[in-house]
């Protein structure tokens, strides 16, 4: 399992900002292609515009006009936008928003024709997508929608930390409305079965925090954890997860008690992302736990600011093809263990009837010899 070879399916987020430069910069190292098939979907101008700017010499994706031509030992490249497409950077149009969700779309399909296995999103500017044909507020929630799960989890992970968040890209002042108690379980299951599925984690320790000042300093402050959050977490708990809190957030983090666990659930987005930033900016991944496929994205936006100026830094959106991989392996192995520890319980029911089946005729036939 460990020797095959994935293909990563990029859908190329806004050609505007530094995406084609994190991807190039990734993809221009040749021991990418040991591990994994690149397979960007998006445009040969816009990549050969992003080369050029970034002065990459001696590099050019294998360009096809179907996933089912690429080359497994180079990137390639799947021509799949307007071949007019201009290039404006760090700007916020239209025409980049269209060509984002042409891409994601285009990679969505091939991976559900089995025509590749992961998909590594690369930033979006959320402006240049909003519209009544794309209603979503990023990859997330579109993802949710498309593939008709009621539930997701954004999932933050970095080698020393995992951080996951209850509500996502809202207004903080819809966050106490949008709390409940079910969907704060909700996020607490997602987030135990991603760690056991997806990171191999047999029995996963999980921090919850609060929602208030303080976690509500016993009411004074609040009282969402007394009557949200903690029967949450004591309803996850009575069915066998270790989850624990809610913890006050301001000293979670900086007296490192995150690194007694093996993944924390904030209650909102800046709660969870700020310290999860500050521990790990630019070699975090932002995962999607929940889906049935797996999605992997860069820890970092369209970078409006320094596109252009060859400082991008590749680390993160590198660390997401690798992680990518890796929960793909993971699912993969612990689908089949469950899979050969049913067959086994199967058969173990079917000898424990078989041998009942031969009982019951020996009775019989004894009965049978009885003369009465």
């Amino acid at each position: 399992m460990a020797d095959e070879k994935l293909r990563v399916a990029v859908s190329h987020g806004d050609i505007n900002g530094i995406s084609y430069e994190v991807m190039l910069k990734t993809f221009a190292d040749n021991r990418i292609t040991e591990i994994c098939t690149p397979i960007i979907y998006g445009s040969a101008k816009v990549a050969a515009y992003h080369r050029k700017n970034i002065g990459l010499q001696n590099f050019s994706f294998n360009q096809v006009l179907s996933a089912e031509k690429i080359n497994p030992k180079r990137p390639n490249l799947v021509n799949c936008v307007d071949g007019n497409i201009k290039v404006e950077l760090g700007q916020i149009t239209k025409i980049a928003g269209e060509a984002a969700i042409r891409s994601l779309e285009c990679a969505l399909t091939d991976i559900l024709e089995g025509k590749a296995d992961v998909l590594v999103t690369a930033p979006i500017n959320k402006h240049s997508l909003y519209s009544d044909k794309f209603p979503f507020k990023g990859h997330t929630d579109f993802l949710r929608s498309y593939f008709n799960v009621k539930n997701v989890l954004m999932f933050m992970i970095s080698e020393n930390i995992k951080v996951g968040v209850v509500t996502g890209h809202i207004p903080l002042s819809s966050v106490v409305e949008k709390i409940n108690s079910d969907l704060v379980y909700e996020k607490i299951k997602l987030m135990n079965n991603s760690l056991k599925m997806d990171f191999n984690i047999r029995k996963p320790k999980i921090a919850v925090l609060g929602l208030n000042p303080h976690a509500g300093d016993n009411g004074l402050l609040g009282e969402e954890e007394k009557y949200i959050i903690a029967p949450a977490i004591k309803h996850a708990f009575e069915e066998g997860i270790k989850v624990f809190g809610p913890y006050p957030a301001d000293s979670f983090f900086g007296a490192g008690h995150y690194k007694k666990f093996d993944a924390t659930l904030a209650m909102y987005h800046d709660q969870g992302l700020i310290p999860f930033k500050t521990l790990s900016f630019g070699q975090g991944v932002n995962y999607t736990a929940g889906l049935p496929i797996v999605r992997t994205s860069p820890d970092h936006g369209v970078g409006y600011d320094i596109v252009g100026d060859n400082k991008s830094n590749s680390d993160s959106f590198r660390n997401a093809i690798y992680l990518a991989i890796d929960i793909y392996r993971n699912r993969k192995l612990n689908i089949e263990l469950r899979s050969s520890a049913l067959k086994k319980n199967l058969d173990q029911v079917n000898k424990a009837t078989e041998d009942e089946n031969i009982n019951l005729e020996q009775i019989q036939e004894e009965d049978d010899g009885i003369i009465i």
